[in-house]
């Protein structure tokens, strides 16, 4: 049955996967509902979708995404490539492993530029409240749309939230930091490494923010950098200039004191310190209440609200897998609103979501969570018609790439894979990671490396 409507809320990767998936079902020949998705932002894209802009956006909104300049893949391109479309497909030759934000953000627009997508999108229009109508059995949802500054309503029988967890700050507090004269700010507002050459710089934190940014500082020119951690240090062989401190006990005017005794001045400060799951157009009984974890509770699949099946959330994990465990998940929840896949009675499904919450709990390692994610996403793919990839094959790209950081931090944007999608063999960058200053998309598919300015000696 298809004569119902779905509401998509985010055009990022989530939101556009769940686009490909209904537009795959009717690429088959097959009726699908009626669809519309709203992205409070200019274009879609999500996170990918750069600004330079902190704060609020053009009409007052705050920014939703995080990407800075000089970011480059921190992890494989081939452990999050589409199964339906590749990167050869896309860029007609070989590339690198590792590629630029700009690169990437080409790639996923690739793909859906060849559908209709676009005509399914409302841009500018953020989503300011939604209930759900229990004698209707409707989602009654608030938008405003930012352009026309005008207010209206849709309702929808599906409600899918593809909004992502990476837009709201985990600001902390540190005694005296109100009083610390430089610059201090989130990993949200960075947005590139520029101004803070030739500074000290206090990077909090232990994840990936901490860690990328503290080498991207570190290429371009900051002085040195320290990493304050909580519990345990990222732990991998730092070059000199880099250094991981146990946790900030306080500050004294731009000095920073460290549980271990030491203290140091700095310039600045980046609280690397991860985000909230917020969801302020939800209601309490329709938010997903969870932090950054490999399988959030009350989702079974991590797809389906337990509280409310009509209600759908994408890409709320934490994540290892990005773009095809989006379409694993956006598949798997098409085919449900299609009726294609029964949902089990809330015992049923409560026992179930227990189980990977409880296996989540067992892992210790790195590769412990790519093994759980990997297993999470075959979980997924045996329900719909997704194309089946070598999930395995992935999983060990993922642990050669955790063991490539441990070996040298530095470099190891420099090594290559090959996909498991198409046998693709990626080609080395015609420069290493630590010479290319220049991000773009021009340079980076340009074949040749700069020419040298040194004056050659004639016979």
């Amino acid at each position: 049955m298809t004569n119902f409507k779905v509401g998509i809320i985010g055009a990022g990767p989530s939101g556009l996967a769940m686009l490909r998936a209904f537009e795959s079902e009717q690429k088959k020949g097959n009726p699908i509902p009626e669809v519309k998705c709203y992205e409070k932002q200019e274009d879609w894209g999500g996170m990918w979708n750069y600004t330079w802009r902190t704060g609020v956006g053009k009409y007052g909104e705050p920014i939703h995404g995080s990407m800075y300049k000089y970011l480059w893949s921190n992890g494989p391109k081939e452990c999050l490539e589409f199964a339906d479309y590749t990167f050869t497909e896309h860029f007609g030759q070989a590339i690198s492993s590792y590629p630029p934000r700009e690169v990437l953000f080409d790639y996923i627009q690739g793909r859906i530029k060849k559908s209709n997508a676009r005509d399914f999108i409302q841009f500018n229009t953020v989503a300011r409240w939604a209930d759900y109508l229990e004698d209707k059995q409707q989602f009654r949802v608030v938008f405003d749309n930012l352009v026309e500054n005008e207010t209206f309503e849709e309702y929808f029988d599906y409600l899918v939230v593809g909004t992502g967890h990476f837009s709201t700050p985990n600001m902390p507090y540190f005694e005296g930091i109100d009083e610390f004269p430089g610059t201090v700010m989130h990993a949200h507002d960075f947005r590139g490494a520029d101004q803070f050459i030739n500074q000290k710089l206090l990077l909090v934190g232990s994840s990936y923010s901490a860690e990328d940014i503290g080498v991207q500082c570190y290429k371009h020119g900051s002085k040195s950098i320290t990493i304050s951690y909580r519990s345990a240090p990222i732990g991998v062989k730092w070059p000199d200039g880099i250094v991981e401190k146990p946790l900030i006990t306080h500050f004294e005017g731009n000095k920073a004191f460290f549980s271990d005794g030491t203290s140091e001045e700095f310039d600045a400060v980046i609280m690397c310190t991860g985000y909230q799951h917020k969801f302020p157009f939800l209601p309490d009984e329709l938010r997903l209440k969870t932090k950054n974890c490999l399988y959030p509770g009350n989702l079974y699949k991590g797809v389906v609200y337990n509280e409310n099946e009509r209600l759908i959330y994408l890409g709320m994990q934490d994540q290892y897998y990005t773009f095809n465990m989006f379409d694993t998940q956006a598949w798997f929840a098409r085919d449900y609103m299609l009726g294609r896949i029964p949902l089990p009675n809330k015992e049923e499904r409560d026992v179930d979501i227990q189980k990977w919450i409880d296996n989540e709990a067992k892992t210790a390692s790195g590769e412990d969570h790519v093994d759980f994610q990997t297993d999470y996403i075959k979980d997924l793919i045996q329900f719909t018609d997704y194309p089946p990839f070598d999930l395995d094959k992935v999983a060990t790209m993922f642990k050669s790439w955790l063991h490539d950081k441990e070996v040298n931090i530095l470099n190891y944007r420099d090594q290559v894979y090959t996909s498991v999608m198409d046998g693709t063999q990626a080609a080395p960058h015609h420069t290493p990671w630590m010479d290319e200053m220049d991000d773009s998309l021009e340079r980076y598919l340009n074949e040749e490396a700069p020419v040298s300015e040194e004056v050659s000696e004639t016979v």
